[in-house]
C-alpha cells in the first residue's frame, strides 16, 4: 500500500541529502509528481501567454485563498523543521553483537538494538561471526553482547569463529582497552543438573575474556534463565534497564516487557475446542497476520501462518509488517485422490496460491501463498471437493501414511481401507471447523458445547503420526513415526500387522537430550484390531506424554523414560487383551519404484520422480501443465509417495498409450536424472517457513548438480544413493534415516550426517560439523571415489561407511550423539 500511494503520488516522497544545506536538502523523489507538475507548468506557461495579465479577482476569494496558502506553509515550515530535528545524526553509538542458535540471543539483541534508538544512540546489530575484532574496536568504544548456551557450555554456531580469535593466546592484550562492554547470557539452570558449570558458560566466558583484554564493564552481567517465571524476561528486564541507566539514559522511556507467552495446553484449554477467535480475526483488515494464540490454533486446522523471509530485511526498512500468507495442507489419507480434486488443488494454486502446490512427505498436499482474507473461500473450495484440512497439523493425529505400492495394488487397496479407518476415527470431533470455515451452525447452540471424548481441551502433549508401510519396500519410513503398522503378509493375504511404537526425527541443535529415533516393536495385531490397538497406544501418550517440555513431548520420549515393558502394559490395560509377538519381515529399500508397473485386472500404474515434490512449470519441463491435462481425461486415480513423487494409478491398455503420449510431447520422464536425485528429499525451507535456519528446497538440486559430476566421473550416476536435506534439525524430510543428510545450522551452512539405511532401519550418525558448499563437497568426493573402487557386491553406499568406520552403526536414538 506504501509504494502504491508512493507511486501515484498520494504520498510525497522527499530523499534527504545530510551533506546539502538545510534549505536545500530536502529533494522532492517521486517521478509521478515530478511529470505532473513539468505538463501543469508547460499548460500554465501556455495559458499565461492567452490570459490578461491584469486579471482581477474577488476581495473574498483572494482573501481566502492568501489566508490559506499561508496557513498551509506555516504548518509545513514547522514540519520540515521539526523533521529536521529528528533526523540530527546521534553524537554517540555503540554495536550490539550476538551469538544464537535458537533465536532467543537474537530476539535480545534487536530489542537492545530497538532501545538504543529510543535513547538516541547510532546502532548496530549484528552476530559475532559477522565482524572483525580490530575494525569494531576502532569505530566502537560502546559493545553489548548477548550470547545463548549451546550443548555443552558451547558458543552458538554464529559466535564461534569469532570467540575462538578472543580465546586466542596471541590476541591483543590490550585489545579492547577503549571500549566499554555489558554481556547478558542465557542459559537453563536445570539444564544440567549435575553440571552446574555448562550454564550460560559462553556468557560468562565472554565477560571474562573481554575484561582480561582491556574491556571496562558498564554493569555486572546479566543471566537469563529458562527457568525463571518469564523465562529469560525475567533476568534481562533488571539486567536491560540497569544497562540504560549506567549510561545514563532515563529507562522509564523503554516499552514494557513483551506479554508473557501462554503455554500450548492454556491456549488449547482457553480456546472452546479450538475456536479462539479465529473467526474475529479473519474479519481483522488492519492486518494480514493472526494473533499469536490463533496461529497455535490454526494449525489443528490445518493452517500455518507464515511470511516470505526473502522480503523480511526490506519491508522492515520500510517500515512495514512481515509479508504475511498462509500454508494450508489438505489431508490425503495413504495420499490417494481423484482427477476432480487435482484439478481443483491446481487452480487453487492459481487464484489464491503462489502457482504451485508441493506434495509431501506425509502423502498431504501443500499451498502456499495464500492470503488471510482467501483462507475461508479456500478452505471451502477444498471441502466441496470431499478433501479437508482438518488435523493435517496440531497436536493431534497427523495425515495417516500408507504404502502406494502400485505392484501389490489388491494389497493396498485393503490397507488403503484401514488408513480411512483410523484417519477417521482419530480426528478431532470439535465442530469449530465447520462453524468457522463452512459457516454450520452448532445444532443445539453455545451452551451445550463440544466434547472430545479421545483428546481432551487439551488435546495431545505434540503430534501424533501413523504409517503403514508393506514388506519388502519401506517407503513411508515407517520406523520413523510414533505408530507404525508393518504388513505381514502370507500367501498373498494380509494377516495382520507387526505394530511399531516410539519414532520420530525431530531433534535441537546442540542439545543432546533431543535426538531423532527409530521406533520399537510393540507386538502383533491383526487387521480388524487396528483402530483400537492405535487408540490404546494414543491414550497413553494423551495421559503420560510430557506437558511442560514441548521439546520432550513427543511419544519417542515418553517410550524412552518409561521402557517397552511398561508401554505394553498400559496399552494392554486399555485393550483388556494381550498383543501377539512380532512376526518376521523384510525390507530392501525405502525409495520408489519408477516408471511403469502392470498392476492386477489389466491396469498400469506410472511413477512419476516430482523435484522435491513441488508442482510448477519452468521452462522446458511443463510439469504441472502436463499433469492437469492429465488429469481431463484419467480414469484412475492420483497417489502421493511419501518420497513427495506421484503414482498416476489404475491406468487403462487403451489410455496409458495416450498418458505415454502426453509425456513424450512434454519431455516428461524419469530416465534424464541420476540415481542420487532420484532418490533425494527436501522439505520446504526458505523463504516460507518460520523455522528453516538454511535452503533445501530451492539448495539441494544445485548440490546434487555439482555432486552428479563427482558421480559421472567414478562411474555410479546409475547407483541409487539416498540424500535428504533439511533446512532445520526439525527434520521434515526424515533425513536422519538417509544415506546422505544435510541438515541446516545457519545461511550456507550445514551438518553433514552419514550411515543411515538404505532401507530407513539404521540412523544416520554426524560426520562433518557447520561446512559449506565446498567443504562438503571436499568431504564426499574422496568417499564417493572409494565406494566406487572399494565396494562389496550390492552393498549399498550407507552400509559402505559403517563397514570403512567412516562413521559408527546407529540404532537407537539415545547414542545418536556419542562420537
Amino acid at each position: 500500500e506504501t509504494k502504491k500511494a508512493v507511486g501515484s503520488g498520494l504520498w510525497p516522497l522527499y530523499r534527504y541529502n545530510p551533506h546539502k544545506k538545510s534549505s536545500v536538502a530536502f529533494e522532492l523523489d517521486s517521478s509521478k509528481i515530478k511529470n505532473d507538475i513539468e505538463n501543469f507548468l508547460k499548460r500554465e506557461n501556455q495559458l499565461t501567454m492567452m490570459s490578461d495579465s491584469t486579471a482581477n479577482f474577488a476581495p473574498v476569494l483572494s482573501g481566502n485563498l492568501t489566508s490559506e496558502i499561508n496557513n498551509k506553509h506555516s504548518k509545513l515550515l514547522s514540519s520540515y523543521q521539526d523533521m529536521l530535528s529528528k533526523m540530527q545524526a546521534p553524537d554517540r553509538s555503540l554495536i550490539v553483537l550476538y551469538g544464537s542458535d535458537g533465536g532467543n540471543a537474537e530476539e535480545v539483541a534487536k530489542r537492545l538494538a530497538a532501545d538504543a534508538g529510543i535513547m538516541k544512540f547510532a546502532s548496530r546489530c549484528m552476530t559475532m561471526n559477522d565482524i572483525q575484532w580490530e575494525q569494531v574496536v576502532d569505530e566502537e568504544n560502546l559493545i553489548l553482547f548477548v550470547v545463548s548456551t549451546a550443548g555443552q557450555g558451547e558458543f552458538p554456531s554464529n559466535s564461534k569463529d569469532a570467540w575462538k580469535l578472543l580465546e586466542a593466546i596471541d590476541a591483543p592484550p590490550t585489545l579492547f582497552q577503549q571500549a566499554r562492554y555489558a554481556v547478558f547470557a542465557l542459559g537453563d539452570s536445570h539444564y544440567w543438573p549435575d553440571e552446574k558449570i555448562f550454564y550460560c558458560k559462553p556468557g560468562r566466558d565472554l565477560d571474562l575474556r573481554v575484561s582480561e583484554l582491556g574491556g571496562e564493564r558498564v554493569i555486572e552481567l546479566g543471566l537469563g534463565d529458562d527457568q525463571d517465571e518469564d523465562g529469560w524476561e525475567t533476568g534481562f528486564e533488571s539486567w536491560r534497564n540497569s544497562l540504560w541507566e549506567a549510561l545514563g539514559c532515563d529507562s522509564s522511556l523503554l516499552p514494557g516487557a513483551k506479554p508473557k507467552v501462554k503455554p500450548d495446553d492454556e491456549i488449547k484449554t482457553a480456546s472452546n475446542f479450538l475456536r479462539g477467535t479465529i473467526a474475529e480475526g479473519l474479519l481483522d483488515r488492519s492486518t494480514l497476520a493472526l494473533s499469536y494464540e490463533n496461529t497455535k490454533l490454526t494449525k489443528f486446522h490445518g493452517i500455518y501462518q507464515q511470511d516470505d523471509r526473502d522480503l523480511r530485511e526490506q519491508r522492515r526498512q520500510q517500515g512495514l509488517e512481515k509479508a504475511f500468507s498462509f500454508m494450508v495442507r489438505i489431508r490425503a489419507p495413504a495420499g490417494v485422490c481423484t482427477p476432480a480434486q487435482w484439478q481443483m488443488v491446481d487452480k487453487l494454486a492459481s487464484t489464491h496460491g503462489n502457482d504451485t502446490f508441493k506434495l509431501t512427505t506425509r502423502q498431504a498436499v501443500q499451498l502456499h501463498g495464500i492470503l488471510k482474507y482467501n483462507l475461508k473461500e479456500s478452505i471451502q473450495i477444498i471441502n466441496r471437493e470431499l478433501m479437508d484440512t482438518l488435523a493435517a497439523c496440531g497436536d493431534v493425529n497427523r495425515n495417516v501414511m500408507c504404502n502406494p505400492n502400485p505392484a501389490q495394488s489388491h494389497i493396498f487397496e485393503e490397507i488403503h481401507q484401514i488408513s480411512n479407518k483410523l484417519s477417521e476415527h482419530l480426528t478431532p470431533r470439535t465442530s469449530a471447523y465447520h462453524e468457522i470455515w463452512l459457516d454450520k451452525k452448532q445444532v443445539a447452540g453455545a451452551e451445550i458445547g463440544d466434547i472430545e471424548p479421545l483428546y481432551g481441551p487439551t488435546y495431545l502433549p505434540r503430534k501424533f503420526k501413523i504409517a503403514i508401510a508393506v514388506p519388502p519396500h519401506n517407503d513411508v519410513d515407517v520406523l520413523a513415526h510414533c505408530l507404525g503398522f508393518i504388513a505381514i503378509i502370507e500367501d498373498k493375504k494380509l494377516t495382520g500387522f507387526n505394530v511399531s511404537i516410539g519414532g520420530g526425527m525431530g531433534m535441537t541443535h546442540n542439545n543432546p537430550k533431543t535426538f531423532p529415533r527409530l521406533a520399537d516393536l510393540l507386538g502383533f495385531c491383526t487387521p480388524e484390531q487396528t483402530v483400537a490397538v492405535s487408540e490404546a497406544i494414543l491414550l497413553v501418550q494423551r495421559d503420560f506424554g510430557d506437558r511442560v517440555n514441548r521439546k520432550h513431548a513427543r511419544l519417542k520420549y515418553t517410550l524412552e523414560d518409561h521402557g517397552m515393558k511398561w508401554f505394553r502394559e498400559q496399552v494392554e490395560d486399555r485393550l483388556g487383551w494381550k498383543l501377539q509377538e512380532p512376526r518376521e519381515y523384510k525390507f530392501i529399500s525405502n525409495g520408489d519404484r519408477y516408471g511403469w508397473v502392470k498392476g492386477v485386472g489389466d491396469v498400469w500404474h506410472f511413477t512419476l520422480w516430482v523435484e522435491n515434490g513441488r508442482v510448477r512449470d519452468v521452462p522446458g519441463y511443463p510439469l504441472r501443465t502436463a499433469l492437469l491435462e492429465l488429469s481431463k481425461f484419467h480414469t484412475g486415480d492420483f497417489r502421493i509417495t511419501a518420497n513427495q513423487n506421484l503414482i498416476i494409478a489404475n491406468v487403462t491398455e487403451e489410455q496409458k498409450v495416450k498418458v505415454q503420449a502426453l509425456f513424450d510431447k512434454y519431455h516428461i520422464d524419469n530416465d534424464q536424472h541420476s540415481g542420487l536425485r532420484l532418490n533425494s528429499v527436501a522439505c520446504v525451507a526458505l523463504p516460507t517457513c518460520g523455522l528453516a535456519l538454511a535452503e533445501s528446497e530451492r539448495y539441494l538440486p544445485v548440490l546434487i548438480s555439482k555432486l552428479d559430476d563427482i558421480l559421472d566421473r567414478v562411474g555410479l550416476r546409475q547407483d541409487a544413493i539416498t540424500i535428504r536435506m533439511s533446512g532445520c534439525p526439525n527434520g521434515c524430510s526424515r533425513p536422519y534415516v538417509a544415506e546422505i543428510a544435510l541438515v541446516g545450522r545457519a545461511p550456507g551452512i550445514y551438518n553433514l550426517y552419514l550411515g543411515g539405511g538404505f532401507s530407513a532401519e539404521r540412523l544416520c550418525k554426524l560426520y562433518k560439523d557447520s561446512v559449506n558448499e565446498d567443504e562438503i563437497i571436499e568431504a564426499l568426493t574422496p568417499l564417493l571415489e572409494s565406494y566406487a573402487k572399494e565396494r562389496n557386491e550390492n552393498e549399498k553406499f550407507g552400509d559402505f561407511v559403517i563397514r570403512t568406520n567412516v562413521v559408527k552403526e546407529t540404532l537407537s536414538g539415545n547414542t545418536f550423539h556419542d562420537k
